[in-house]
């Protein structure tokens, strides 16, 4: 399943939407030596990116024509995060402008490496394919 509008971020990291329904959302994630920090394991900005963008999927799953910003998100590491990644976002409850979100982050072994709680606004965004980015991808194409 591809995602809807061309993130150049999102790609980068190389993320695979896998679901995007009913107030759900699931993203694989493979990450590589350029995503790991010092330690070895993978970088927290890459994780946090992760969570964000599941949980803004999770939210978006219930209103797809609508785009939504991160308003604020808490993220808690449990363990060091390691080889396939998948993130999982929930949407928990939705105002007619706000979504609450929990996404979480489990290694190939299902342990859970991180948790988060996200608040997301639901903002009106371009059509598929408007946009400076989509146009430059476009023309790579």
């Amino acid at each position: 399943m591809d995602f809807e509008v061309f993130i150049p971020f999102v790609e980068h990291l190389g993320f695979k939407l896998q679901r995007f329904e009913g107030g759900q959302a699931q993203i694989a994630f493979n990450p590589q030596i350029e995503h790991e920090n010092s330690f070895n394991v993978v970088h927290g900005g890459a994780s946090m990116t992760l969570l964000d963008v599941v949980m803004a999927h999770a939210a978006r799953s219930v209103e797809p024509a609508m785009g939504c910003v991160t308003i604020e998100m808490k993220t808690s590491f449990m363990r060091a995060a390691k080889g396939p990644l998948v993130a999982h976002g929930t949407l928990l409850h939705r105002t007619a402008t706000m979504a609450f979100t929990e996404g979480r982050i489990v290694d190939s072994e299902g342990q859970l490496c991180a948790h988060a709680t996200g608040t997301f606004k639901f903002v009106p965004r371009l059509p598929v394919g408007k946009g400076t980015h989509a146009l430059n991808k476009l023309k790579t194409d």
